[in-house]
């Protein structure tokens, strides 16, 4: 298969799993769970394309039960599931990315969710520049994780890698440059 096509396909995937499985008219269970066969047959895609994007994707987006009859997106969702996230004590420093229109709003309210679930941060500048850029000029912040840990805020590690947090107020914020 074609790459761009299997690009255009994963692309449908995210938004199939992450924000409107009724948009090809199938259901997901609270914990983000939908049927592959439903899925294939709806989507459609075939089984052997939908295994290959689960397994090239750079950042692990997705994940199969371990009988293969479902999948889901591992997190980045818009509609309330439950990833079934497992609390975890951040490092001393984690990141996240946004693009320079979005730094004023962010030093006053700090970082909010928007429609999504949850704040993504990075556990390295580098994966964050690339989240960044994403929105034009990458602007990253470094936030001080284990600090709003200790302050009692609740994080938690996706099966992917992704830290994510409810909010990250202004104070644990800091602008990050190379070397800081």
């Amino acid at each position: 298969m074609g790459h761009v096509n299997l690009t255009k396909k994963s692309k449908h995937l995210a938004l199939v799993l992450r924000h409107d499985p009724k948009s090809i008219g199938i259901s997901m269970d609270s914990n983000g769970w939908v049927s592959v066969l439903d899925l294939c047959k709806k989507m459609p895609i075939e089984l052997a394309d939908l295994e290959e994007i689960v397994r090239t994707d750079s950042k692990g987006r997705y994940s199969f039960s371990d009988d293969k009859s479902k999948i889901r997106a591992n997190q980045g969702h818009s509609i309330e599931v439950d990833v079934q996230l497992k609390e975890a004590v951040p490092p001393e420093f984690l990141y996240h990315g946004t693009g320079k229109k979005s730094v004023d709003s962010i030093y006053k309210d700090g970082l909010k969710k928007m429609s999504r679930l949850h704040v993504h941060l990075s556990d390295n500048p580098e994966t964050a520049v690339s989240v960044g850029s994403r929105h034009g000029v990458p602007v990253v912040f470094k936030v001080h994780a284990l600090e709003m840990y200790e302050q009692g805020h609740v994080f938690y590690r996706s099966e992917n890698g992704v830290w994510l947090t409810d909010h990250v107020p202004p104070k644990f914020l800091r602008h990050h440059s190379n070397g800081s």
